[in-house]
């Protein structure tokens, strides 16, 4: 079959012959700054309230208004929430990427746009609906400047009308978004009106893509994650925050500040947290580790270039053995880098952050619900391990909004570790600062002003007792008890989610935000060529022992990161014995696009030996893009 027949075997799929309902991609394509991000949100809220699975994703420039900005939503019946790598539906309004966006879509999708930029003479094989945004603008409002940011409410008005949202339920979205500002939600509600009319008035339905309403979202919210993990900082009891703007981190503590001044106050209105923008990130992890010190909870959060500045302190919160929180929301480096794009590529620099012998504990979350319980985790193990604890989130999962389920309010009581009491001083006679009593490397501390015994905390040489020391033997003993005490911290950190499957040869093994790709390409796996996995979605470092056995039940491992070097991949080859480490295999995405589905499939089916240009060749003339 030649690709000019296949393409039209595509259109003809995908434009009538076969309904696609519930089960695909919209991508808006504006500028940065022109107020699109409420017009996507609302349309987005829509579909979830009409019960259907959905998820968002925002790309945007790194610097200043003006530049392309894309935001791409997936309806999926299934519950899918990776980013689908197809577009099907195209609103294009940016004149300077148009022309691109356009020919980057497979057959059949369909574009909305401005009717100024004639698009339709680029392409035959696509249904186009050109609308005089301008026009239509006009009358709905009458102030001029204000008409650029109303404008974009006009294109959730014609998607309302060709998928089928009712209309009633875009202007609840509205008025979700919007709150409280009347004259704005009245203004833009007239503008859905005037989109959804024009297109009732002058369109008839080509594009075969269709919205109708499930029970699947029935109780969820769309949240950040950032905001979760804000929401469980303060759910921890966090009271210090020290913290340096840094994109896509800053929200993170922004929310927190809001939360707090909301719900951290005492009954005359004054705050009991407290709050410093340092002067930069090292300064930041430095207060927080003295506040830590003083028998506060504390934390910060940065990205990749911040974490590279904070060597120095997180070594010293190590040795000294500090408590202390740090979330690293990562994003694309190295340098600069690009600073609005996700990877995961911190990991190797955290595990062994600083100069000298160093192991540090990360949990990584995959979704909004962990953000928001490993934020609380953090706490416990900080102070439970007296050491640093790194929460490895991404831009993708932090800056996005997420599906998600209502929060459950924390039960458990605070558990601040190994704090010195005077009962626990008269059963173990002479304490030591850094002295082992119980053989699981955790020592026993006591926070100034307590009552109970001080002692200088030191990141210079010292013996158990905390005194200064450069005796070789008082050095090795403290080391071996560090390397101990991290070694008890792999029956305490979250566990991994193991799924075996015992028909499977081959098995996944992943983390963080990559989780949905994943469970999505493992359906395309079994469906769509009869490969069976088994899948292993890793929580935290260090690792527990579940992690060799895995490897032992399957003949081939792949390994599947965000980032180039195959970092994961590198640090369970530290642990792994040579011939468990031959069956680990890397399936790489490191693009600044967070990873999708079908690009894990191709590569997993051309390693496992199949032809995938034909495999593609036969998915797309069948017109499996998605339909009834």
């Amino acid at each position: 079959m030649s690709p000019t027949d296949l393409a039209v075997q595509q259109q003809q799929a995908r434009s009538g012959a076969q309904r696609v309902v519930n089960d695909f991609s919209i991508q808006v394509a504006t500028v940065n700054g022109s107020g699109s991000q409420t017009a996507n949100m609302v349309l987005l809220r829509s579909i979830l309230l009409m019960g259907v699975p959905v998820s968002g994703k925002n790309m945007f420039p790194s610097n200043i208004a003006g530049l392309p900005t894309w935001y791409t939503i997936r309806a999926s019946k299934r519950g899918y929430i990776a980013r689908k790598k197809e577009v099907d539906f195209l609103v294009a309004m940016n004149a300077e990427t148009a022309k691109e966006d356009v020919l980057t879509l497979e057959p059949g999708a369909a574009v909305v746009y401005d009717e100024p930029l004639k698009l339709s003479a680029l392409r035959n094989d696509l249904v186009f609906y050109p609308v005089p945004f301008d026009t239509l603008v006009k009358p709905v409002c009458p102030d001029a400047k204000l008409r650029r940011l109303v404008k974009n409410m006009i294109y959730p008005g014609i998607l309302a009308k060709l998928l089928g949202i009712d209309l009633a339920l875009m202007e609840k979205a509205l008025g979700k978004q919007l709150g409280k500002k009347a004259k704005a939600v009245v203004l833009n509600a007239a503008a859905l009106k005037a989109g959804f009319d024009y297109a009732e008035a002058n369109f008839t339905k080509q594009a075969p893509y269709s919205l109708e309403a499930m029970n699947e979202t029935a109780g969820k919210i769309l949240i950040e994650g950032n905001q979760a993990a804000a929401i469980g900082c303060m759910m921890a009891g966090v009271t210090v925050v020290a913290w340096y703007p840094i994109t896509p981190s800053s929200s993170l503590c922004e929310s927190l500040i809001g939360y707090m001044k909301k719900y951290r106050v005492d009954k005359d209105g004054k705050a009991t947290f407290a709050v410093v923008q340092a002067e930069d990130e090292i300064a930041s992890l430095g207060m927080v580790i003295g506040a830590s010190w003083a028998g506060a909870r504390a934390m910060t959060a940065t990205a990749g270039p911040g974490i590279s500045l904070m060597g120095e302190f997180a070594g010293l919160a190590y040795y000294a053995e500090t408590p202390a929180v740090i979330f690293d929301v990562q994003r694309v480096g190295p340098s600069t880098g690009l600073p609005t794009r996700t990877a995961q590529g911190d990991l190797l620099q955290i595990a062994f952050l600083s100069h000298g012998d160093t192991k540090h504990l990360m949990l990584i979350p995959c979704s909004v619900e962990e953000c928001y319980t490993m934020a609380q985790d953090a706490f416990e193990l900080a102070e439970q391990f007296q050491t640093p604890v790194f929460v490895m989130m991404d831009l993708d999962l932090g800056m996005n909004n997420w599906m998600a389920d209502g929060f459950k309010y924390p039960t458990a009581p605070i558990n601040r570790g190994k704090l010195l009491t005077k009962a626990k001083l008269a059963e173990i006679g002479e304490w030591g600062r850094y002295k082992d009593v119980d053989g699981d490397g955790i020592a026993y501390r006591t926070i100034p002003g307590d009552g109970l015994p001080a002692s200088f905390t030191r990141g210079s040489g010292h013996n158990a007792k905390g005194q200064y020391s450069e005796r070789p033997d008082d050095y090795v003993e403290n080391m071996d008890r560090l390397n101990r005490k991290f070694a008890t911290a792999r029956r305490f950190v979250p566990k991994p989610v193991v799924q075996t499957n015992p028909k499977a040869k081959v098995g996944f093994v992943g983390y963080g935000t990559s989780h949905f790709a994943i469970e999505e390409s493992r359906d395309q796996l079994r469906e769509e060529t009869k490969v069976e996995t088994s899948y292993f979605r890793l929580r935290a470092y260090p690792f527990t022992d579940d992690l060799a056995a895995f490897v032992d039940a399957h003949e081939r491992v792949y390994v599947i990161e965000q980032n180039r070097d195959a970092q994961l991949l590198q640090l369970m080859k530290l642990e792994l014995t040579p011939d468990r480490q031959k069956k680990l295999q890397s399936v790489l995405h490191y693009n600044g696009l967070p990873i999708d589905a079908r690009s894990i499939t191709d590569e997993v089916l051309a390693r496992e030996g199949f032809d995938v240009a034909k495999k593609t060749a036969t998915r797309m003339s069948a017109g499996t893009a998605g339909g009834e």
